[in-house]
């Protein structure tokens, strides 16, 4: 169930969190709350490391605990007992795959047949199905030992290639939007058209390994979750490793700055900290002490997360909650741009919750 929840809770922040919390700042004189919602509510430019930007590797970080429990229990239940078990698991991992990044370029607008170069190639559920899919194998074929080794290859290789090898023009070691390797062999395997002028494009090709790795260390904190451990003890391990690996990627970030839109790193480090200690929180807070009341409505966000990502592309929920609630806005002028947020986001959040009572959950 915490599982569940936090992947809600990380929703919220996709699904209108993140503007209600921008439309408050506003309306609201204070240094303090600005500085807040900034963090809560906007990515970091380039280098550095706000909550905002912890909300795609927390998803990705969460995919990846659930790979243990996915395939443990085929595992228990004699699949992997033979080759032909084995097999039927790499085919559904291959299939959802590919399925989960058919529906990433229909999300980047695959069906408007617009050409090549108007067709952004990866993206968010591209990056979040190739990190899937090779973490889910690695998982599928290989024990623990080997599981955290391929993760710190995936950091340290990437490190090692972004640091030593040069970019024409620019040298090694350059991490600047223009002069780092990662965009470098993005503009040279994609047509122009499909990346950013500066930045390149935050989920790049190349930037895929050590989002991988991210995939990884959710999948051995799942493994660590299925043990036979006391709960509270699996609680405080978590948190621990959480810091540690916040720390490491501080400390890390000395050489290999912090930069999410490359994925380097250390903020791939950083980032697993900090969903390592969101996670043990939950997890405390619901599958140890209990409280499991306060999170229904992040659970029912979390139950179809992939749905209404996808579904608020299709669907205007600003335009229809402003049918029902423009007129009330109107006589507050002052508030308006709040209650619009908070309407659209109700209307979200109903449109799961009816889903939800209905049991019908939507997967690849």
């Amino acid at each position: 169930l915490s599982l569940d929840a936090l992947r809600g809770f990380d929703m919220f922040w996709i699904i209108g969190g993140a503007k209600l919390f921008a439309a408050a700042e506003a309306r609201i004189d204070s240094p303090a709350f600005t500085a807040i919602t900034n963090n809560l509510a906007e990515h970091v430019e380039w280098e550095g490391f706000h909550f905002h930007d912890m909300i795609f590797p927390l998803f990705l970080f969460i995919i990846g605990v659930a790979i243990p429990f996915a395939l443990g229990r085929r595992v228990e239940a004699g699949a992997m007992g033979a080759r032909a078990g084995k097999w039927k698991l790499t085919i559904k991992i291959a299939r959802r795959t590919a399925l989960m990044f058919l529906l990433g370029l229909i999300y980047s607008g695959l069906l408007q047949f617009k050409g090549l170069d108007h067709l952004r190639i990866m993206g968010v559920l591209q990056r979040l199905a190739l990190g899937y899919g090779i973490a889910a194998m690695i998982v599928l074929y290989t024990g623990i030992r080997t599981q955290a080794i391929a993760a710190a290859v995936c950091l340290v290789g990437y490190w090692a290639a972004m640091r030593f090898i040069p970019v024409p023009g620019f040298g090694p070691g350059d991490f600047s939007p223009q002069g780092n390797l990662a965009n470098y062999i993005d503009r040279v395997l994609f047509l122009p058209g499909q990346l950013y002028e500066i930045h390149g494009d935050p989920e790049g090709l190349f930037s895929t390994i050590p989002a991988v790795a991210t995939a990884i260390l959710g999948a051995l904190t799942g493994h660590w979750l299925r043990s036979t451990r006391p709960p509270m003890r699996k609680a405080v391990g978590m948190a621990a490793a959480g810091v540690v690996l916040i720390g490491a990627g501080y400390l890390w970030s000395l050489d290999f700055p912090i930069i999410k839109k490359i994925w380097t790193s250390s903020y791939s480090l950083v980032a697993a900290g900090w969903s390592l200690l969101l996670l043990s929180l939950f997890y405390y807070l619901i599958d140890v002490r209990g409280c499991n009341r306060w999170c229904f409505f992040f659970v029912v966000i979390g139950m179809n997360a992939i749905t209404i990502y996808v579904g608020q592309k299709i669907l205007n929920f600003d335009s229809a909650a402003g049918f029902f609630v423009a007129g009330v806005a109107g006589h507050f002028p002052a508030a308006a741009a709040i209650i619009l947020a908070a309407s659209a986001l109700s209307l979200k959040w109903l449109a799961l919750w009816f889903l939800y009572r209905r049991r019908v959950f939507l997967r690849l």
